[in-house]
């Protein structure tokens, strides 16, 4: 079977919950390039469930792009260039239904729809004592599955259920779908304003004259405190990155703020900084990160889920008492997911065909105490532990190293920084100005490049 330009020899089945009519393809996709899942369900979150809120609305048209340059973005298999089409959206930055399109392309041209049963479940993933894998899968039969239906293991369950028996399991579900919130903070639970996710953001009509706060610093922060700034009474930024004593209109605003973060909330609807200054705020928006959710996933304890560190994993991918039997694909964040996700699959399937030997189970559990241990004596907390940041280009090409392709290119990692450097005295412009011309001409030879071996 060929999977871009790599082939194998295995049967591989692949499932997707979720298939929308108008969007044909899996969900997953959806949920990272076009839109996202529905409302936050009562009871998910601390604090007054009835309080949470989102829209279902879809992203408004003429909302920024991406955070990614097209060029960093793509699959160097399938270069992410510009396509013909009255639809297409031409911009370094594309917007999200162009991303879409891209994955669709990119589906299209390595036929990997047909490997793909859309509307189904994988509802387990459990170890048989023979070391094989049973897989439990049943069929959808809804667009978002709104109710959540729980997974009963009684008769009319395992009647609609199929289970199969595999070699190897590859999870590769994402974790952008079930949010983390800061839920923590003193008082949050009497508090009486909304919150919500930015899992849930659409648009930023909703909070029209209202006080926001908005907690975190990611890109998504960045953008959405900025959005919700052109119509709302006041915008305040919690970050945990910043002096306590931080303070700082932001430039360019009337209405925007970045605040040290919130020490606590209060039943009159006021939250107090760590900086001591009171607000009265009618809704919190957490831009806080995502936790990994695999509730599918049964290994007898061998694989835990602790403070958001999934392990133990050998290189965020393997658990070496069931390696390479069971690997798990987009652990990793802060990082350049595509490309990413493309070499670690590549490196999951030179294993598995033997092609790559993996250290001994002994050697691997070593190599990921040494890294805990790094994390400890740095300061770092147990839920960073799959934090990329600067690391990702050194994690990239050790992984392009051991599939014996080539290193990540020199241009794709200086228009990454760039484009970082950039936002920050352009945060409005940043996608429509930028200083990396003499680097476009390198990526587009590099694109040439590859197309043409794969012609070949």
């Amino acid at each position: 079977m060929k999977f871009s330009n790599l082939t194998l020899k295995f049967q591989l089945s692949t499932w997707q919950r979720h298939q929308h009519p108008n969007h044909p393809y899996p969900a997953t996709w959806r949920l990272s390039a076009l839109e996202l899942r529905a409302s936050l369900r009562p009871g998910s979150f601390a604090g007054r469930a009835t309080r949470w809120s989102c829209s279902n609305g879809a992203m408004k048209l003429g909302a920024p792009g991406s955070t990614l340059l097209r060029e960093v973005m793509g699959y160097r298999d399938f270069p992410f260039v510009t396509r013909p089409g009255r639809n297409r959206d031409p911009r370094r930055f594309p917007g999200h239904r162009e991303v879409l399109l891209y994955l669709k392309d990119f589906a299209r041209e390595f036929g990997i729809e047909e490997m793909v049963r859309f509307e189904t479940e994988v509802v387990k993933v459990g170890i048989l004592e023979n070391g094989k894998w049973e897989v439990r899968s049943k069929k959808t039969t809804s667009f978002d599955n709104e109710n959540n239906e729980t997974c009963n293991h009684d008769n009319e369950f395992v009647n609609r259920s199929e289970v199969e028996i595999y070699d190897a399991v590859v999870v590769c579900n994402g974790h952008y779908t079930e949010p983390r919130i800061a839920d923590n903070i003193p008082g949050i639970n009497l508090w009486p304003g909304k919150q919500i996710h930015s899992h849930s953001y659409r648009v930023p009509e909703p909070f029209t004259d209202q006080v926001v706060i908005v907690i975190g610093s990611s890109a998504s922060a960045f953008d959405i405190c900025r959005d919700i700034a052109g119509v709302a009474k006041e915008v305040h930024v919690a970050s945990r990155s910043v002096a306590d004593e931080t303070y700082t209109k932001q430039p360019g605003y009337d209405n925007l703020w970045l605040h040290s973060m919130i020490d606590s909330a209060h039943e009159d609807g006021t939250v107090v900084f760590r900086n001591g200054k009171v607000v009265l705020v009618d809704v919190i928006l957490h831009c806080t990160g995502y936790k990994y959710h695999l509730p599918f996933v049964e290994t007898e304890g061998i694989v835990t889920l602790d403070d958001n560190r999934l392990g133990p994993l050998y290189k965020h991918i393997f658990p070496p008492a069931l390696a390479p039997w069971l690997s798990f694909i987009g652990i990793p964040w802060k990082v350049i997911p595509f490309p990413l996700f493309e070499l670690q699959s590549k490196w999951v399937a030179g294993i598995l065909s033997g092609r790559i030997t993996l250290p001994s189970q002994e050697e691997m559990m070593d190599d990921i105490m040494a890294f805990y241990s790094t994390l400890e004596v740095s300061g770092i907390p147990k839920r960073y532990t799959h934090l990329m940041g600067d690391s990702l280009f050194e994690y990239s090409n050790w992984l392009a190293t051991q599939c014996g392709c080539e290193e990540y290119e020199e241009w794709r990692k200086q228009m990454y920084y760039a484009t970082a450097k950039n936002r920050i005295p352009r945060p409005e412009t940043y996608r429509d100005e930028w200083d990396d011309h003499d680097l476009v001409p390198e990526a587009h030879e590099d694109f040439v490049k590859y197309t043409s071996k794969q012609k070949s």
